[in-house]
């Protein structure tokens, strides 16, 4: 039961990031965002919200692997999750920058950290569990995808 709820919590601490997320982006949405230049390689906006939530659910399973190595590598886990919470508040920060403030330069600059941490967060993980590591891929391409186009849009814009 313990397992269960641990997973849970994961699940809805990364989803209250998606919604903060998602919450600033809506504004965006209707007039700053459709109005900028976009690469050729731009998804559809309905994409994103799908990718978002499969990574929200793999970030979150990742996580609560980690987590149930507790008890063998707990120095390990500590920082495997001390890294996921910092990489959860960089996720938000990014939405934060570049929609909120509307600022693709700032978005930027959030996102060469962001990407950074959860590449190290990936090899934390790859000590304690490797379902884990493997479940942190995705997110990490789909952050070195964001981080392609963040740097196209501001370059067209």
């Amino acid at each position: 039961m313990k397992d269960a709820i641990t997973l849970v919590v994961f699940l809805v601490l990364s989803f209250l990031v998606g919604g903060v997320g998602g919450q600033v982006t809506q504004s965006a949405l209707v007039d700053w965002y459709p109005a900028l230049e976009k690469p050729f390689l731009n998804p559809p906006d309905a994409v994103f919200p799908v990718a978002w939530t499969i990574l929200f659910i793999t970030m979150s399973v990742a996580a609560w692997l980690v987590w149930r190595q507790g008890w063998r590598e707990p120095e390990a886990v500590k920082r495997a999750l001390r890294l996921h919470f910092l990489q959860l508040l960089l996720n938000m920060a990014w939405s934060v920058v570049f929609f909120g403030m509307r600022w693709p330069l700032g978005g930027l600059l959030v996102l060469v950290p962001f990407w950074l941490i959860v590449a190290r967060m990936a090899q934390e993980y790859r000590a304690v569990s490797a379902p884990a590591f493997w479940l942190t891929i995705p997110y990490l391409l789909w952050i070195g995808f964001a981080a392609f186009l963040n740097i196209a849009i501001l370059a067209l814009n």
